[in-house]
Parts: structure tokens; sequence; C-alpha cells
């Protein structure tokens, strides 16, 4: 099923809910939402970081780690 036909069969299934059902599928989208912008921010951080650690990373002792 193409992406747009998709949408708009579930916007049709939304528009026939209760109004109260309606609002908890707006809060569980607002949810994903704020879990998508979460994951994107740690992801950002880890990769600010990776310079950072470099030398702690990168030492013989632990060279066995890098396989895993």
């Amino acid at each position: 099923m193409q992406a747009q036909q998709y949408a708009q069969d579930l916007l049709n299934r939304i528009n026939r809910l209760p109004p109260e059902k309606i609002a908890v599928v707006e809060d569980f989208v607002e949810f994903l939402g704020h879990r998508n912008e979460i994951d994107r921010l740690i992801t950002a951080a880890s990769k600010l970081s990776e310079k950072s650690f470099q030398k702690v990373w990168d030492n013989a002792e632990d060279a066995e780690y890098d396989t895993l």
C-alpha cells in the first residue's frame, strides 16, 4: 500500500473514533515525536563524546573488546 493511501486510511479510522479516543491517539503521537527527538539527542551526544573518549577506548589493554 502506498504511504499516502496508508495515511489516508489511518486518518479515516481515527475520524471514526470517539473524541476521548482521539485524544489518546494524539497523546501517543506526541509521545512518539518526543521519543524520536530524545533518540536523536542521545545519538548526537554520543557522537560528540567519541573524540573525548578515544584515548580511553584505544589502548592495547582493552584491544580484545574491539572485536565484540
